[in-house]
């Protein structure tokens, strides 16, 4: 047998959430909660892992793809009965089973590894996850004796005063031994009022047995912080932010405002990177080392190079080589690529296009669905009219080329190397190499100085 399986608790509606979408497919830290989850279970080893979905299964089973199993829990009744769902597709198949729930982001892998490692040291019933906390957060208390042994854990709405004054509270976590959960299981006696079955009382079944209860007690409530409300999911964004600035701070990033700086965990920063407040890292993005990033930045699923700046800009599915600056108010759309050493001026944009390096681009210009060569210049308010109402059409300026201050170049239209256009012009044809264009619509007037003639360029 496998020595760890997983299942994960994911079935319930969330109707305090106020929510059509399931409650495990709300975002935390740049993804759907459970992919938490689904991430902890996977870095523990555990196979197979099972999510037991229920309310939104099918968005569920899009969201999270194929490489978990699914048992269905058609009504939900207790966790204990969304666990036994998960039995016919692990039963015989590990030595442990973890338990874990979908909607409890915070939960740290280190916190998980103790946990399964205390299970498998002692080889207990089960090994449970408990907390010490003044505010019980609506978890039961963990009932010991005077040896200090676990005797049953005890719901807060049937506790006395005596156990409600107890601080160890039950989170819900559990490493199991995988043939007496499978045995037992069904043996959860129901609870009223709500004549449903929880995990809570298999504590009470391996005191009948005389099997060990073995405990995990943590000190930080902030990992076991479920969500429940949207202001609980505030308080987990809160938290896992805070870990991942934390994180990026001790591995040589400057944050300038941790508290109004804005990272998912999916992105990587490199080593000596100065962010200022108000930035947003999102998605896959990876920052190189040496940049400068912000304030007021957003860069989602973006990879930028080394010692770049980028200033009060919006930057999304793009590509900066190293030495490259924006902004401030530039916006970078998906497929623009900008080599090294490219400048691009204030309130400037890119989509779709491929800026080699040395090229500068003034403010005010929109270079879409084009190609620019190295060294190209192009002024202030230039325009690649791209689209003719039906499709797009690409432009081509070639290395060396200067593009004079609000110039319409209207595409398709190839700008030769070395070429000069007028401030002002419209371009509706191309331009051979190293002439001067200018005028509406741009005709070829003479060669570039130092440029040799060609008789037809002046038919152009």
């Amino acid at each position: 047998m496998k020595p760890l399986s997983a299942v994960i608790l994911a079935a319930g509606q969330g109707t305090r959430m106020k929510s059509a979408l399931p409650k495990v497919l709300h975002p935390v830290g740049g993804r759907p909660m459970i992919h938490w989850a689904l991430e902890s279970a996977r870095c523990l080893d555990a196979e197979p892992i099972v999510l037991v979905v229920g309310y939104g299964a099918q968005q569920v089973r899009q969201a999270v793809g194929d490489e978990v199993l699914y048992a269905l829990q058609e009504q939900q009744l207790g966790t204990a009965h969304a666990t036994l769902q998960a039995r016919p597709l692990l039963l015989g198949k590990t030595d442990a089973v973890l338990v874990l729930y979908g909607d409890m982001p915070a939960l740290r892998i280190e916190t998980l590894e103790r946990l399964v490692g205390l299970h498998r040291q002692h080889r207990p019933a089960l090994t449970m996850l408990t907390v010490v906390a003044d505010d019980s957060m609506g978890f039961g208390r963990v009932v010991r004796d005077q040896a200090g042994r676990i005797r049953a854990v005890v719901e807060e709405a049937a506790a006395t005063a005596e156990i409600l004054a107890l601080k160890e509270l039950n989170c819900g976590v559990y490493c199991f031994d995988a043939a007496w959960l499978w045995e037992r299981l069904p043996d959860v006696p129901m609870t009223p009022p709500k004549n449903e079955y929880y995990l809570t009382d298999m504590v009470g079944l391996a005191v009948q047995d005389g099997r060990e209860v073995q405990a995990l007690t943590i000190d930080d409530v902030r990992e076991v912080q479920g969500i429940n409300t949207r202001v609980h999911l505030a308080r987990c964004e809160r938290i896992l932010r805070e870990r991942i600035n934390e994180e990026l701070m001790l591995s040589g990033v400057t944050l300038v405002d941790p508290h109004t700086t804005y990272i998912e965990s999916g992105v990587r920063v490199g080593q000596d990177t100065v962010i200022h407040p108000n930035t947003h890292l999102l998605g896959r993005t990876v920052v190189g080392r040496d940049c400068v990033i912000g304030p007021n930045a957003i860069l989602r699923d973006t990879r930028v190079g080394d010692r770049c700046l980028v200033l009060a800009s919006v930057l999304e599915e793009a590509i900066l080589e190293d030495e490259v600056s924006i902004g401030p108010f530039g916006h970078l759309r998906p497929g623009a690529h900008l080599g090294r050493g490219v400048h691009m001026g204030n309130f400037g944009e890119v989509k779709n296009a491929y800026l080699a390096p040395g090229t500068k681009m003034g403010h005010f210009s929109y270079i879409g669905d084009a190609e620019l060569g190295p060294d190209v210049n192009v002024g202030a308010g230039t325009v690649t009219c791209n689209y003719d109402g039906q499709r797009k059409h690409r432009t081509v300026i070639g290395q060396g080329a200067f593009i004079g201050s609000g110039t319409m170049l209207v595409a398709p239209v190839t700008i030769g190397r070395g070429a000069k256009i007028g401030a002002g012009s419209v371009v509706t044809r191309d331009i051979p190499d190293g002439v001067l264009a200018y005028g509406v619509p741009a005709r070829v007037r003479r060669p570039v100085e130092g440029e040799a003639s060609d008789p037809s360029d002046e038919k152009t």
